[in-house]
């Protein structure tokens, strides 16, 4: 799995147990659906400003984020 997969599957899993929609998601982070769903499928490269949009709007911090032990394969 290589990072834009790992960062999509994360975001997707806490997204999921947060019980939100894409579409909730994209309206309390300020980032098109789209992009979000894009995101989820490993297919975009993200800007470290969109990266904190979304952690913030998932209620996380970048520490608890990456320390996952997706991150460290």
């Amino acid at each position: 799995m290589n990072i834009k997969e790992k960062f999509g599957f994360k975001v997707k899993e806490l997204r999921e147990q947060k019980g939100y929609s894409i579409e909730y998601l994209a309206n309390i982070s300020n980032v098109d659906r789209n992009y979000i769903s894009d995101i989820e499928k490993g297919q975009r490269n993200v800007s470290i400003e969109i990266i904190e949009k979304i952690i913030i709007a998932l209620d996380t911090d970048f520490g608890a984020f990456f320390n996952d032990k997706d991150f460290k394969k």
